[in-house]
């Protein structure tokens, strides 16, 4: 049997190191469901765990409204009913119709915002109306029944399973009436606002519950008959009983809205949307173009006159990113509620199934969004032109396809899941964070595409601009199990995966690129004072151990050691010693070394006192050195592992140091008696140092410093100190001894007879 190897700290420390040994090149992740948007996606999806898998094809259908708002969507056999505002009215249409589609105007109503339909099992319409709170029955393209209820707004129609009666959702009051379209019909076209409940009892209406939310956005009716009603601008969630009476509250919010309900096996999920405002007030419409005609006088041209010219073009207005946020809560039946998704910046507005997926038409940006709930992911699907999508039915002809409507601008949109024709991805600009060189994109061991049925695309910029400074679009080619485009170079970096299959799953990617090499920087060097010698304190034991915090970040490559003298190190006197510091930063965390060089002032060749060190100081003699001032220099250039032929150097002229060993000149000394006592007064002068300070010592062991000279200011090489000493502080002295100091720690001293 081998012998085991014995442990070994040494070992382990190796291993240690090799993890954190890092290349020069780096890696930008790439998560295509962060780095991407709805629509920048086509017949893909972004899932939320950065995966790409099939998604819909999203495109408009060719149809002209005419409407500046569109606030609900119905189907009605094949064909689509769409409520509009301002003016009111009820759009029907046929979506499978070729060339271009012109919808029949149902019903042209007197009240102007259609927010509700729903389409009877006899073939009639009921809508509701805001802001008149306006019940209306049409059948066959006629107004047979109209009732005003005690409300401001009807938001939502919801007929109860098995019976002809319908829930008709309120607002200011936040109510839930029952209303029996037979019976409505009986009492005919007649607006007159109903309040008491013998009047809208007449007329099959009865009141099924109220909330004290103003308003009750959504309702619900469960398998077991339950109602759930959904309200604002709370976003509270409230259960009724099968008979109605007095809710149980589910859910308690606060600036919020509940936009769509959902039935699901075992309970319902709700969308809810967090903000200040109300759906209907952050639909922005285009404004109409003012006619510029004096009255009775049309566009055409006169006789012999030229033709006016074109009305001006309106475009939409641009919809500011939406600031609030949005959530998809699931609440089982007897259970808790439970967040299972959530976005910010995005406004929740429907709800539909699409298999065992949740499909979000949601806002401000056009997004189309979903949840899986048998993996627990959310997606992202391509989103649609309009900026808000606020409405979803099935496509009646075309299975695993739906119908959308949106605002901003106003249209109707297909989604449709098995009709995809181009499948592509585009990333949001990724900035790399300095220019670089461009390397391999590699996607990760989750993909699922055989590489001759996937297209990579990359360009890449040294500007932030989101159009302009870009270079063309490069395909890339694969080797090597990754995708390079051969000289590409710049700070951001889009992607463009074109998959050419109806099965694949892309996992997420990582970008290799070599970043701009950057020069070292100075950022501080410092002369000791002379004669100070510096003995640089123990440094901490190497050691050996690894936490999970240096492996999950392993950003730093190892370097080779640098000493720096701790601030606890001690600095102790020691003539002729000189010190000196420096710290250098690279941007780029380049190993360095360094050259520290003096001459003296006049000479030209430089004395190196030490080469290519990976210290951060330098103490050296300088009593063998002639007396002056010298020029400084430190060289510093990259080391390994950058390769010689990338390694930058830098040379810094750093701080004069002057040796001086001669100590200053006293010109003049004076003592003299005054009537307070003594007045003292010496002048000196250095021939290469600033002068410090004079100390004097009497003899009977009275003594001071003195730093403020005659002129105030201590600033030159030769300065006159004078200081005044009491009767008291000299009583018994016969002499003074008076002591100057230059900065290079030299000192003159001599002793005066006191008069």
């Amino acid at each position: 049997m081998p012998k085991s190897i014995p442990f070994a700290p040494a070992l382990l420390s190796l291993a240690a190191t090799a993890v954190f040994a890092a290349p020069l090149s780096k890696k930008q992740p790439i998560d295509f469901f962060a780095d991407g948007s709805s629509r920048s996606l086509q017949g893909v999806a972004a899932r939320s765990d950065g995966r790409l898998v099939p998604g819909p094809a999203v495109g408009p259908v060719n149809v002209q409204l005419g409407s500046d708002l569109l606030w609900t969507l119905v189907a009605d056999g094949d064909q689509l009913l769409i409520g509009t505002g301002p003016e009111g009215r009820i759009l029907r249409l046929n979506p499978n119709q070729r060339g271009e589609i012109r919808p029949e105007v149902l019903a042209d109503l007197e009240e102007t915002h259609v927010f509700a339909l729903t389409r009877l099992s006899d073939g009639s319409v009921l809508a509701g109306t805001s802001p008149q709170g306006t019940l209306v029955l049409i059948r066959a393209g006629a107004v047979v029944a109209r009732v005003a209820l005690p409300v401001d707004s009807i938001f939502d129609l919801t007929p109860i399973p098995g019976t002809d009666e319908v829930l008709v959702a309120t607002g200011n009051p936040g109510r839930i009436y029952r209303v029996n379209p037979a019976k409505l019909a009986v009492g005919g076209d007649s607006p007159a606002r109903l309040s008491s409940a013998e009047d809208l009892a007449a007329r099959g209406i009865a009141l099924f519950g109220e909330v004290r939310d103003r308003n009750v956005r959504r309702v619900l009716v469960q398998g077991d008959g339950r109602v759930i009603a959904g309200s604002a601008p709370r976003g509270n969630l409230y259960e009724f009983p099968p008979g109605g009476g007095a809710p149980r509250v589910l859910v308690e919010n606060r600036n919020a809205e509940v936009t769509a309900l959902l039935p699901w096996s075992g309970g319902f999920y709700a969308a809810l949307t967090f903000t200040s405002q109300p759906a209907e007030t952050r639909v922005t419409r285009p404004a109409r173009p003012a006619a510029e005609e004096p009255s009775g006088q049309t566009n055409s041209a006169r006789e012999g006159e030229a033709p006016p010219p074109p009305p001006p073009v309106v475009e939409p207005p641009r919809v500011d990113r939406f600031a609030g946020r949005s959530q998809l809560l699931w609440i089982p039946d007897g259970g808790f509620p439970e967040v299972v998704a959530a976005r910010n910046n995005v406004a929740f507005y429907d709800l539909r199934r699409h298999d065992d997926m949740i499909l979000i038409a949601s806002g401000e940006q056009g997004e189309l969004l979903g949840y899986a709930p048998a993996v627990q992911r959310s997606l992202t699907f391509p989103g649609a032109a309009p900026a808000q999508l606020n409405g979803l039915v099935p496509a009646a002809r075309i299975p695993g396809a739906y119908y959308a409507i949106g605002n901003n601008p106003a249209g109707l949109s297909l989604i449709n899941f098995p009709g995809v024709s181009v499948r592509s991805v585009e990333t949001r600009r990724i900035d790399l964070g300095v220019p670089a060189d461009i390397g391999a994109l590699r996607f990760g061991a989750g993909t699922r595409v055989a590489p001759d049925r996937l297209r990579v695309e990359l360009r890449a910029s040294f500007g932030s601009d989101e159009s302009e400074g870009w270079s063309g679009w490069f395909r890339a080619e694969n080797s090597d199990g990754g995708w390079r485009v051969a000289g590409l170079r710049g700070r951001h970096v889009q992607l463009r995966i074109v998959p050419d299959t109806y099965n694949f799953e892309i996992d997420r990617a990582e970008l290799h690129y070599l970043p701009q090499n950057r020069r070292p920087a100075l950022q501080e060097f410092r002369v000791l004072p002379a004669n100070y010698a510096l003995i640089p304190a123990p440094e901490p034991a190497p050691t050996i151990s690894t936490s999970l915090g240096q492996l999950l970040q392993n950003s730093g490559r190892e370097e080779s050691p640098r000493r720096s003298p701790s601030p606890s190190s001690q600095v102790v006197p020691q003539a002729g010693a000189q010190v000196v510091l420096w710290s250098v930063n690279d941007p780029d965390g380049d190993n360095l070394l360094a050259s520290f060089s003096l001459r003296r002032t006049g000479d030209e060749p430089w004395t190196d006192l030490i080469v290519n060190t990976r210290d951060s100081f330098l103490q050296f003699d300088v009593s063998h050195l002639p007396e002056g001032v010298y020029q400084t220099r430190l060289v510093v250039t990259e080391t390994e592992p950058r390769p010689a032929t990338d390694r930058l150097g830098v040379t810094f002229s750093t701080d004069d140091l002057l040796i001086d060993r001669t100590p200053p000149v006293l010109v003049t000394t004076a003592v003299q008696r005054t009537a307070a006592g003594l007045s003292l007064t010496v002048r000196a002068k250095d021939e290469l140092s600033l002068l410090t300070g004079m100390e004097y010592v009497f003899n009977n062991g009275h003594r001071g410093t003195v730093e403020h000279p005659a002129d105030g200011i201590l600033d030159g090489r030769e300065e006159t100190f004078i200081v005044e000493i009491g009767t008291q502080q000299a009583v018994g002295a016969t002499s003074v001894e008076v002591i100057v100091y230059d900065a290079a720690g030299n000192s003159a001293a001599r002793r005066l007879v006191l008069p």
